[in-house]
């Protein structure tokens, strides 16, 4: 085994010297002169002070450590061994509170709607942001709590609240969106996005920080759901996969950001999986049912019921002739999730 081990590393040099004599360092010398100027180029990306922006590593993390607060008893940090919950509490919330305020602070600075703001300022902002994202964590667990209800009610293969908590990814991605929408109202930039992107690759699940979603919000199975950012859901909708609130198009840019540009969804809603809705003048009203594979980009009135027309299947047969079928739309299709 020894024997063996020093052969590998005895291998291992021989690459190393043989890649040295192929990579001369005046080589290496010139491509990192070569690259250094390029980072010279004023280019967008062209920042190379990492220790004054926002830390993604970080932010992820927060999001983990604020899930403690949300859901106390479900996920465990190790890291503490105070066994009086109340001290234990005090600790986390303590740290997520210093780590918050750093990364705010550093994400003020890119805040366009603020303007400039002196070091002072920014210190000053983000102790006041975090006190009113802490004071309104009850807030937040309130409206979660609906969802937790809301996705029991709705999924009759869910066992217990506890199943729901800790396996699904529609209350996960709920979550860190909640969590990141009241950063969002706080107009704190760069943070809420990497909150929902973090959620999104965990779920495949994407939310806008900025989207406004009412009390018992249901996603079922979830993945491939896109939600705009000026999107507006009402209470107790549904939602099934692949379904897309979304723009009509994003042709102009920037001279649209801030106008509607996502629908408006009414109370009781039913959106089944694949469908698509679009255009920020578009409203599906109360108690609609939107069929799967439903592609709109008008209003619908309350309590319409919507599906797609009969779909053509085409197929060849060996002989290459080709033949054409109609599918009929049956509940069953209706109702896909």
């Amino acid at each position: 085994m020894f024997t063996a081990v020093l052969w590998q590393i005895d291998a291992l040099k021989g690459k190393r010297n043989s890649v040295n004599e192929i990579i001369k360092e005046e080589e290496v010398d010139r491509i990192v002169s070569n690259i250094f100027a390029d980072f010279d180029g004023g280019k967008n990306i062209d920042k190379i002070d990492i220790y004054n922006k926002p830390d993604k590593a970080e932010v992820h993390e927060l999001v983990k450590n604020l899930f403690r607060i949300i859901y106390p008893g479900y996920f465990r940090d190790r890291s503490y061994k105070i066994y009086n919950p109340k001290h234990s509490f005090a600790v986390i919330i303590e740290d997520i509170f210093y780590h918050l305020s750093k990364q705010v602070y550093l994400a003020l600075d890119y805040c366009r709607k603020r303007g400039t703001l002196t070091d002072e300022e920014r210190k000053q902002e983000s102790y006041r942001i975090c006190k009113a994202f802490f004071d309104r964590i009850p807030k937040i667990r309130e409206y979660i709590e609906t969802d937790l209800l809301a996705t029991y009610d709705g999924d009759p293969a869910a066992g217990c609240f506890e199943e729901i908590i800790l396996a699904y990814p529609g209350l996960m991605a709920i979550t860190v969106y909640r969590i990141a929408h009241e950063l969002y109202l706080e107009q704190v930039p760069v943070l809420p996005r990497l909150m929902t992107e973090y959620a999104h690759s965990k779920t495949g699940i994407d939310i806008h920080p900025g989207a406004t979603i009412d009390k018992y919000f249901f996603i079922d199975h979830g993945t491939g759901i896109v939600i705009g950012e000026t999107s507006v859901i009402g209470k107790n909708v549904k939602i099934y996969q692949g379904v897309t609130i979304g723009a009509l198009s994003t042709r102009g840019g920037q001279k649209l950001s801030g106008k509607k540009r996502h629908p408006t969804i009414c109370d009781n809603v039913t959106i089944y999986a694949g469908a698509s809705i679009l255009g920020g003048d578009t409203v599906i009203g109360e108690n609609a049912v939107i069929g799967g594979n439903a592609f709109i980009t008008r209003s619908i009135d309350a309590n319409t019921r919507v599906s797609m027309k009969n779909l053509e299947m085409e197929y060849r047969t060996d002989g290459n002739e080709r033949k054409s079928e109609e599918l009929t739309q049956s509940e069953e299709w209706y109702y896909m999730i």
